[in-house]
């Protein structure tokens, strides 16, 4: 088939995966003809998983679609509202536990491995249990099994988790989740709770609760400034987000 020239442009999130020279503008590609948009997005860079929507000339196509001469390609970034139903859940790798663990504590569904499974498996993990990879891999979010990846560009886990609230907005329930295994929390009455905790800590506290997959207890009150200061700068930074929006 004959070679066809398009311009595609990529949202601003995506620029990390394209070249400089493909950044800024419309970029004019030449395909091959016969190669799908999906390719040609991903021969430039782009994880698939990253994508949130193809529009060719205005209009929403898939990654199947095959690109004719002239074409205007926009690629969105992925978003939560564009492919999740439901309430969000993700899967972090190994190098983001504490990212996972500051999720968990705002009562965010994030899922951790450790030790390394290896690509394959996360991937599998990912669109078995439709969670969001979270990684900072660029091979692993190039994987096709991936229900949906997004690539965590900051190394700090406070700068981390700033970024993945904004972009997802996932529902936030903090002191709900257990920071260790990530199972739900459930209250529990403080009388069944006297076997278990020195007396101290009974006569200090009055809310407990178990995690109901590693019974693992919590007390409310007991949780250090840190972790209090996480949970209301993330509460915080979420009314301020909505106040903006309703403006």
């Amino acid at each position: 088939m004959a070679k066809a020239d398009i311009t595609i442009t990529f949202d601003p999130g995506l620029h990390l995966f394209v070249s400089a020279p493909n950044r800024v503008g419309g970029a004019v590609v030449e395909t091959d003809g016969s190669s799908s948009l999906g390719h040609v997005v991903e021969s430039l860079g782009v994880p698939l998983t990253e994508v949130g929507a193809l529009l060719v000339d205005g209009r929403s196509a898939g990654p199947g679609h095959v690109p004719a001469a002239g074409e205007q390609v926009e690629v969105r970034a992925f978003t939560a509202p564009q492919r999740v139903d439901g309430p969000l859940r993700f899967l972090l790798d190994v190098h983001l536990g504490t990212l996972a663990r500051r999720l968990r504590l705002l009562g965010v569904d994030a899922a951790y491995e450790t030790p390394d499974i290896g690509d394959a498996a996360l991937a599998a993990r990912s669109a078995a249990e439709h969670r969001v990879m979270l990684s900072r891999d660029r091979g692993l979010l190039h994987r096709r099994e991936l229900f949906a990846g997004a690539y965590v560009y900051s190394t700090k886990p406070a700068e981390q988790l700033d970024e993945v609230l904004a972009r997802f907005e996932p529902v936030l329930a903090p002191w709900t989740r257990c920071t260790a295994c990530n199972g739900e929390l459930r209250p529990v009455a403080k009388e069944q709770m006297r076997e278990r905790l020195q007396s101290g800590t009974m006569q200090t506290y009055d809310t407990f609760a178990v995690c109901e997959s590693c019974g693992q207890a919590y007390w409310r009150g007991a949780h250090s400034a840190s972790l209090d200061a996480i949970v209301e700068h993330a509460t915080t930074a979420r009314e301020q987000a909505r106040a903006q929006r309703s403006r």
